[in-house]
C-alpha cells in the first residue's frame, strides 16, 4: 500500500510552506532530490528499516493568553503519515457518522454550522448541550486508540507505523526530550484522522447505536473534531446526556471542562429567554424578525475575533521583512476565506469589525516598521487601494442560494 505512488501522492498533498521539523529539512530542499529520495523513503518501508525521528514541539498563541502546544514531525515522516492517513480515510470514510463534519471530502465547518442552524431553527429541539473536552490532543489514550483502528485494520505493519507515530520522542523548545504516554501531537499530519477515528467510537458510534434508541424524543449531534454540540426536543433526554456525558468520556482518558460544559434551554418557542451559545466560532442567538418570527441568528463570537487579532499580529511581526506586494497577496486570501466562512446572514457586522480590525493592525505595524515609510491616515488609504484589501461586501450568489434555502426550511440535515 505505500508504495512509490502513494509517497508521490502524499508528496502532493502535503502543505509545503510548513515548519521543518528536528532534522530542519524543507520541502524545498527535499523537492530537489525529489525521486531519489521517494525511492530511498519506499525502499526503507518495504525493508522494515523506517523509523520516525523525533516531533518538535512548537507553541502558537491562544486567543485567553496561553499557548497551545504543536507537534511538528520532520519532514518524510510527514510524507509517510499522509499517506497512512490516506488509506485510513479510504477504511473509515465507509463508518463514519453523518453528524461527523471534520477533516472529510466535501464537508467542512461551514456545513457542521449550516446544518446545526437549519435544524434549530427548524426542528423541534428546545435543549443545547455544550460539552469541551479539556486538552483532547494531549489525552488520547495509546492503547484505546490501537484498539479503536484494530477493529478495521489487520495489517500489523501499518499498525507499528502508528504506534511509532503516537509514540515518538518529542523534543521540547528548550532542548530536553521525552516519550509521551498519551496524546497525538497537533500538527502532526496524520492527528486529524486518528483524532476523528478515536471520536467516532468515543461519541458519534455510542450517541447512534446506544443512547439514540433509548430517548423519548429527537435528538441531534454534531460534530466537528472535538468540538461538538448535542440537541434535543425533551428536557430529561438532555438532563440524562448531560449527566452521562462525564463518565463516557473518562472511560477513555478524556475530561470535560466543567467552565465549558452547559445544558441550555434554546428554543424558536421561547425566543425571548435570550439565551446563547457558541460552536466554531459563532454565536447562536434568537431574534424576532418584523412579524414577530423567531429567526435564528449567528453572528461571529468576541472570543473568536480576540483570537483572530493575536493570530494577525503574530503573522504580521513574522512577515515583517517580506515585500509589501507578497503580503498584500497573501492577507487577501486570509481575507476572502475570513469572508467566506463568516459572511453569514445577520453577522454583517461583525465582518465589518473584522475588516477594521485588519486594517488597524496593518496601519500600526506598517508605522512601526523602521525600514518602511511612515503613513497618515490619507497616504494609508490610498496604499489599501493598491494593496486591493477586499472589503465586506452582499453575499455571493451560492451564499445566496443557501440564504433561501435556510429560509425555506429546505436546508435541514437529517
Amino acid at each position: 500500500m505505500l508504495n512509490l505512488a502513494a509517497l508521490a501522492k502524499a508528496w502532493n498533498r502535503l502543505n509545503k510552506n510548513a515548519s521543518a521539523g528536528v532534522d530542519r529539512v524543507t520541502a524545498q530542499a527535499y523537492g530537489e532530490n525529489l525521486l531519489p529520495n521517494l525511492i530511498g523513503l519506499e525502499q526503507r518501508l518495504r525493508t522494515k528499516r523506517y523509523r520516525c525521528k523525533a516531533v518538535r514541539r512548537s507553541f502558537i498563541p491562544k486567543s485567553n493568553g496561553k499557548q497551545r502546544p504543536l507537534g511538528i514531525p520532520a519532514l518524510e515522516d510527514k510524507i509517510v503519515q499522509q499517506a497512512v492517513s490516506d488509506i485510513l480515510r479510504s477504511i473509515f470514510e465507509w463508518d463514519f457518522s453523518d453528524s461527523s463534519f471534520a477533516y472529510r471530502e466535501g464537508r467542512g465547518a461551514g456545513d457542521a454550522t449550516q446544518s446545526l442552524a437549519a435544524n434549530l431553527q427548524w426542528g423541534p429541539f428546545g435543549y443545547v448541550v455544550e460539552a469541551d473536552i479539556q486538552s483532547f490532543f494531549d489525552h488520547v489514550d495509546h492503547d484505546w486508540m490501537m484498539r479503536m483502528l484494530e477493529q478495521r485494520i489487520d495489517d500489523k505493519a501499518l499498525l507499528g507505523l502508528i504506534e511509532q507515530w503516537l509514540k515518538a520522542p518529542v523534543i521540547e523548545v528548550d532542548g530536553s526530550s521525552h516519550r509521551p504516554d498519551k496524546g497525538t501531537p497537533q500538527g502532526g499530519v496524520i492527528s486529524p484522522m486518528l483524532a476523528n477515528i478515536y471520536l467516532h467510537y468515543v461519541l458519534d458510534h455510542w450517541f447512534e447505536r446506544k443512547i439514540r434508541p433509548k430517548l423519548k424524543a429527537r435528538s441531534l449531534l454534531i460534530r466537528y473534531a472535538d468540538d461538538y454540540i448535542l440537541a434535543f426536543q425533551n428536557h430529561r433526554d438532555a438532563r440524562a446526556l448531560y449527566g452521562s456525558l462525564p463518565a463516557r468520556l473518562k472511560k477513555f482518558g478524556l475530561t470535560v471542562a466543567p467552565e465549558k460544559t452547559a445544558l441550555t434551554r434554546f428554543s424558536r418557542f421561547r425566543p425571548s429567554m435570550r439565551r446563547r451559545f457558541k460552536f466554531l466560532g459563532f454565536e447562536y442567538y434568537w431574534w424576532n424578525d418584523q412579524k414577530g418570527r423567531a429567526r435564528l441568528m449567528r453572528r461571529t463570537a468576541r472570543s473568536k475575533l480576540k483570537e483572530l487579532r493575536q493570530v494577525l499580529k503574530l503573522w504580521l511581526r513574522q512577515n515583517r521583512n517580506r515585500p509589501l506586494p507578497e503580503l498584500a497577496a497573501e492577507l487577501r486570501v486570509k481575507m476572502l476565506g475570513h469572508y467566506r466562512y463568516f459572511a453569514v446572514k445577520g453577522n454583517g457586522q461583525s465582518v465589518g469589525r473584522y475588516y477594521t480590525m485588519v486594517t488597524e493592525l496593518l496601519f500600526k505595524w506598517l508605522n512601526r516598521c523602521s525600514q518602511r515609510r511612515s503613513y497618515n491616515w490619507t497616504g494609508f488609504l490610498q496604499l489599501l487601494q493598491l494593496m486591493r484589501l477586499p472589503k465586506p461586501s452582499s453575499a455571493t450568489a451560492a451564499q445566496k442560494r443557501v440564504f433561501w434555502l435556510f429560509e425555506k426550511g429546505v436546508a435541514v440535515a437529517r
